[in-house]
């Protein structure tokens, strides 16, 4: 599927072909100057979902199939969606561009070291960690190397990177430290949050790099090389355009997970779109306790965005899943098992009508789907005064996701009040952090291990803790344990260490196991692709 040319994409954006810079004639990269110029017009409609399960959600469908559902029906309508990240294309998930008739095109090109962005924050980041080892090689820094929390990144699922020594004992400064994936690196969440070339800067002068041997904070600025990182993240701060296979024009630019880092496309790509349709379908990764959480708290906290509604996807298979039927069973019609499952539905729908916008529920739909199934699904919908939505974009396109952005159009007319938040900014971190478990992860409390509770007095003295929360929680479970499945109750949360990102704005709380360099399953999607003799790969959306 070739699609249109993008120039023309970018015109149905308002997008002057001098303010376009073309990688070809399906994708190109959007000016600064546009984007500064160009004020919002559309409604933000967020498009969340209920915890993952093996069984697969397809968001990303879901939100692809709105878009297409909203052109059908004559309306001005755009994507603002997130780039995939290599590590899970060639580890668990496969490719992350929608699917069937709901895709985001080129494909290949989109999974695939897509315009270079996240080549560019892995470069810049990696530039500081050289650097910074170069100063201490040379003792040109009062950094002290038992106190540097500046690690490495690489955008691949690599276990065994997660620990690492550089260099050789007894020859020069030698020190334990590892690799993160790039999509956890403190480079991606300011790129993403930046709000031009000078917030990049003065974003990129305040990551906190590590303390001296007196505990003084020591900053990237410290370094003198943010000439150098801005310019490598020059071009990767313009948010990239391409389109779904309707032509619905898509502006996806930056890829932060929502277990580890903040879970949203970059601000610059959502103004962009907003400048030039009236309603804007974008995502916050995950389920709406971690990515859509995080979309209210971090995002709109930080740019001034609001969503107009909210739309919840979820699946019949994942709510049996949660409902206790094994991966291997969820193809067997089971009212009951359903029925079990809409409990942990309604946590998610609890969590996000705090944040006071109107709520949708989108079933995308799956060949073994029933009626009666469908139909135990919308009344609990309806019981509660939520519309339920059948999308059917994977199979149908615009005209299968019409239904829903019917509804969409419906909610996204009513008034609604200044976006609430959970959580004041004054209050001390211990508050925030139990406002977003027990009222979001439905958790009866918080406890700190001793290294979390010496991490908060340090934040505490610093003048950190006025800085939102990002939880960096398992995307397995509303809890702390991946295994816990449904809705669990009688549970607390564990934060056992605390990590500043300055530069990004927020301080990250790690709970549980969770890990910011992933792993790879024991077979790979990448073992499923293959590149045919003409060029043609095949195998990538593989899972």
């Amino acid at each position: 599927m070739s699609g249109k040319d993008i120039l023309g994409v970018a015109g149905e954006l308002g997008i002057p072909a001098s303010h376009v810079e073309t990688y070809g004639r399906d994708r190109a990269k959007i000016s600064l100057d546009h984007i500064q110029s160009a004020p919002a017009r559309g409604k933000l409609i967020l498009v969340s979902a209920i915890t993952p399960t093996p069984a697969g959600e397809g968001k990303t469908t879901t939100s692809i199939a709105l878009a297409q559902g909203l052109r059908h029906l004559g309306k001005s309508a755009a994507l603002a969606l997130r780039e995939p990240s290599m590590g899970p294309v060639f580890g668990r998930k496969g490719g992350a561009t929608g699917g069937g008739k709901a895709s985001i095109i080129p494909v290949e090109k989109i999974n695939l070291h897509f315009n270079g962005d996240f080549h560019a924050i892995t470069a810049a980041h990696n530039l500081i960690a050289a650097v910074l080892d170069n100063r201490l090689h040379f003792h040109d820094t009062e950094l002290d190397p038992d106190f540097v929390l500046w690690k490495r990144v690489l955008d691949a699922n690599d276990r065994a990177l997660r620990t690492i020594q550089l260099g050789e004992p007894g020859r020069g400064v030698s020190r334990r430290s590892g690799f993160d994936i790039t999509a956890a690196s403190e480079v991606m969440a300011i790129l993403c949050l930046a709000e031009g070339i000078e917030d990049l800067r003065a974003r990129l002068d305040r990551i906190l790099l590590g303390f001296t041997a007196k505990g003084e904070p020591v900053w990237a600025r410290d370094l003198e090389i943010t000439g150098a990182l801005l310019a490598i993240l020059r071009d990767a701060l313009m948010p990239n355009l391409v389109q779904s296979v309707e032509g619905v024009p898509a502006v996806v630019h930056g890829g932060p997970f929502a277990n580890i880092a903040h879970g949203c496309n970059s601000v610059l790509a959502t103004r962009t779109a907003l400048a030039g349709a009236d309603y804007v379908i974008t995502e916050a990764g995950f389920a709406f306790d971690l990515g859509g959480e995080k979309f209210h708290h971090i995002k709109c906290r930080s740019s001034g965005l609001a969503p107009a509604a909210i739309v919840i996807v979820a699946t019949l298979r994942a709510l049996k899943m949660h409902g206790g039927v094994a991966l291997e069973e969820l193809a067997r019609p089971d009212q009951g098992a359903v029925e079990r499952g809409l409990e942990h539905l309604a946590a998610h729908l609890d969590a996000a009508a705090q944040f006071q916008r109107p709520i949708l529920v989108a079933l995308n739909h799956f060949p073994a789907d029933t009626v009666d199934e469908i139909a135990v699904v919308r009344s609990y919908c309806e019981s509660r005064g939520i519309p339920c939505l059948v999308s059917r974009g994977f199979a149908d396109g615009g005209p299968g996701g019409a239904e829903l952005a019917e509804a969409v159009l419906a909610k996204a007319s009513e008034e609604s009040p200044p976006l609430p938040m959970l959580y004041d900014l004054g209050d001390p971190l211990p508050r925030k952090i139990e406002a977003i478990a027990t009222r979001v992860y439905g958790a009866d409390g918080v406890d700190f291990t001793a290294n979390a509770r010496r991490k908060l007095d340090l934040a505490e003295a610093q003048g950190w803790s006025r800085l939102p929360v990002c939880m960096a929680k398992t995307q397995n479970s509303l809890s702390d344990d991946p295994a816990r499945l449904g809705r669990p109750h009688g549970f607390r949360i564990t934060v056992r260490d605390f990590e500043f990102a300055i530069g990004a704005g927020f301080v990250v709380a790690l709970t549980g196991n969770i890990l910011r360099m992933p792993a790879l399953p024991r077979r790979p999607a990448a073992e499923h692709i293959q590149v045919a003799a003409d060029g043609t790969i095949t195998g990538l959306m593989a899972g």
